[in-house]
């Protein structure tokens, strides 16, 4: 069975509002997990679990959250990702929205990208090729 966008949009909410202790009317789909509500890195850990428990998923290491590309020095220079780089985050990451990171492509700046929405179209496009 394949739950529509509502009902993964409410599940994330819940599974981020239990792993970073915020009120889920607090979350929206454009929210930033570590701009707006206040993710650390040992924080995408617990989500990744609990997405994977709550869907019943397998999300690799890696798939949603980049975690070796930014030691990769062909992926970051100087504290900024490479062309090279974000074409590696567009190719591993392709729900995110890349558009504003990439005019200003700041180490610093990827949390931004890292949000509610992008999660959610995550879940729903492996939950669709699963459901196949």
């Amino acid at each position: 069975m394949t739950q529509d966008k509502n009902e993964i949009i409410k599940s994330v909410k819940t599974v981020i509002s239990q792993a970073l202790k915020v009120e889920e009317r607090e979350i929206g789909f454009g929210s930033s997990l570590i701009k707006d509500l206040g993710a650390e890195s040992i924080d995408f850990l617990d989500i990744v679990f609990r997405l994977e428990k709550t869907f019943k998923v397998k999300i690799p290491k890696g798939e949603l959250f980049p975690e070796k590309l930014l030691t990769d020095a062909r992926f970051v220079k100087d504290g900024r990702v490479t062309l090279e780089g974000i074409s590696e985050l567009k190719q591993t990451i392709p729900s995110a929205d890349w558009g504003t990171f990439s005019k200003n492509p700041l180490v610093a700046n990827l949390g931004e990208v890292f949000t509610v929405g992008m999660i959610v179209d995550y879940l729903s496009e492996k939950l669709a090729t699963v459901n196949k």
